[in-house]
């Protein structure tokens, strides 16, 4: 990676890498990649990203920069698939072949990269508000809106009323949005 300059640089590196660096891991794993070939091919794509940074001129008339990076992302694992293409091929290898051939086509894998990075915002914009909710109220939000548990249920497991088990999740997924639309206008 380059060095940064600067405190603000590097804990401006770190922000990104938070953010992308599991949607590149998620993205390039399920493309059939191995925890180590991804987690290598990861460390590729943010070395690309670093060296280009500094000479990117950013349009928004050419495209987003997740556009961008899901380019640079999707070029790699290409690029990989194809190398192990040309390799001799152990004994029960699953074979780089049948996965090139079973590569969604590219609108189907933007779609999975955008897919991606929407829950790693909201996972990292989870994280940020959590601590501003008392627990019961952040149960019952978790219970119902990631967990999928019905608002009887949920009132039942943490021991609220159905009522307050909709005023929780109500008021979790205000903020959440919030903060959510606060990182997005970080990253422009």
């Amino acid at each position: 990676m380059r060095a940064c300059c600067c405190s603000s640089e590097t804990a401006a590196w770190q922000e990104f890498v938070d953010v992308y660096g599991p949607v590149i891991y998620g993205f390039v794993r399920r493309r059939g990649l191995q925890d180590a070939d991804a987690a290598d091919l990861m460390q590729e794509v943010l070395r690309s990203v670093s060296s280009a940074i500094d000479r990117l001129e950013y349009d928004r008339r050419q495209g987003t920069f997740r556009g961008w990076l899901f380019t640079i992302t999707r070029n790699k694992v290409f690029s990989f698939l194809s190398k192990q293409q040309n390799r001799p091929q152990a004994a029960g290898d699953s074979g780089s072949t049948r996965r090139l051939a079973d590569e969604p086509d590219s609108y189907d894998a933007a779609e999975q990269w955008e897919l991606e990075y929407q829950r790693r915002l909201a996972a990292i914009a989870m994280d940020r508000i959590k601590g501003e909710f008392q627990e019961k109220t952040w149960q019952a939000f978790w219970l119902t809106a990631v967990e999928g548990v019905a608002a009887g249920e949920a009132a039942r497991r943490v021991n609220l009323s159905p009522g307050a088990v909709y005023v929780a999740k109500s008021r979790v997924l205000a903020r959440l949005k919030l903060e959510v639309q606060a990182l997005q206008h970080e990253e422009e």
